[in-house]
């Protein structure tokens, strides 16, 4: 027989971590919503922002383009692409020129081999393929006696060994974050692209952005932890 609660405890560690994961999207949201509405007083766009950081830091290889969608920005090292949302690659709004900036931040990690941003290239087509079969690891393990049996013991370990790499790459996610927006808010002063009134607002948007993936590391090490007490009854 499983152990008491073993599914149940899952479905609540997944519950807790959509609670914190929408409480860091709304937190985001409400951010970007309120500071997508204020102008940059510099009055540059987010591609011209983009560009110009770009091509001072010797990137002008590094392409900035519009990409469909909202919050849909992103850095694509593999084609040395910096994709903006519509809204901030066409407007100036104070949101969007911090958020060009953290993307520009990706770009010259990228640039000078940020160990982190290096080892989470490396280990994402492996994570990507853990995290979609751990999951199926541990549910066959209820069917067949969980942590017991011989079987559900194997197929437990299975789950928590392909999960530690999926623990990994969140853990490893939070340097590069973290570390690109400090460099887009020292980026964006340093060239006076934000006066000092529009600081804090740079500062709220791209501290609500890094707290979505310290929410979506929380809940990685609650799964883990779940997992190894599991393992153990």
């Amino acid at each position: 027989m499983f152990v008491p609660g073993g599914f149940g405890g899952y479905l609540l560690i997944m519950i807790v971590g959509m609670l914190i994961s929408g409480a860091a999207a709304l937190w985001v949201r409400s951010s970007y919503s309120k500071f997508s509405k204020k102008r940059s007083a510099s009055g540059l766009t987010g591609q011209q922002t983009a560009r110009m950081i770009l091509d001072r830091n010797g990137l002008s290889n590094v392409r900035v383009e519009p990409v469909a969608g909202q919050l849909t920005d992103h850095y694509d090292p593999r084609s040395k692409v910096i994709r903006l949302s519509e809204d901030n690659f066409r407007g100036n709004s104070i949101a969007g020129v911090s958020v060009a900036a953290h993307e520009v931040g990706h770009a010259i990690q990228d640039a000078s081999g940020y160990l982190p941003m290096k080892l989470r290239a490396g280990i994402f087509p492996v994570v990507n393929f853990s995290s979609q079969i751990w999951p199926m690891a541990f549910i066959m393990a209820f069917f067949v006696g969980g942590a017991s049996s011989p079987m559900g013991s194997l197929l437990i370990n299975v789950a928590i060994l392909l999960f530690a790499g999926v623990l990994l790459f969140h853990v490893v996610t939070l340097p590069v974050e973290i570390n690109a927006s400090t460099r887009a808010y020292g980026l964006l002063t340093r060239y006076g692209i934000l006066s000092g009134t529009e600081a804090g607002g740079t500062r709220r948007v791209l501290t609500a952005a890094a707290f979505t993936y310290i929410a979506a590391a929380l809940t990685a090490v609650l799964t883990f932890l779940y997992l190894l007490l599991v393992s153990r009854q």
